[in-house]
């Protein structure tokens, strides 16, 4: 851990605990090192979840009554 780490309490189910403990022994990384990768894929899918939906802002929107009724019209329903 370097100088420039946070310190934070969380909170684990305790089969995820001993799942994360059993990861780091197997993995012979830390615990630390483990959730910190695990949140910045999430944080980094959640990066890319805004680009697409930046990139979809002008398409047409549909209300979900509107869809069933299409659905029905084609004899989809």
């Amino acid at each position: 851990m370097n100088e420039l780490s946070k310190r934070s309490t969380v909170y684990f189910d305790p089969q995820l605990h001993a799942a994360l403990r059993l990861k780091a022994a197997h993995t012979q990384r830390s615990l630390s090192d483990i959730v910190n990768d695990a949140v910045r894929a999430a944080l980094a899918e959640d990066q890319q979840d805004l680009a697409a939906f930046n990139e979809r802002i002008a398409e047409p929107t549909m209300s979900y009554e509107a869809l069933l009724d299409d659905l029905k019209a084609h004899g989809k329903l």
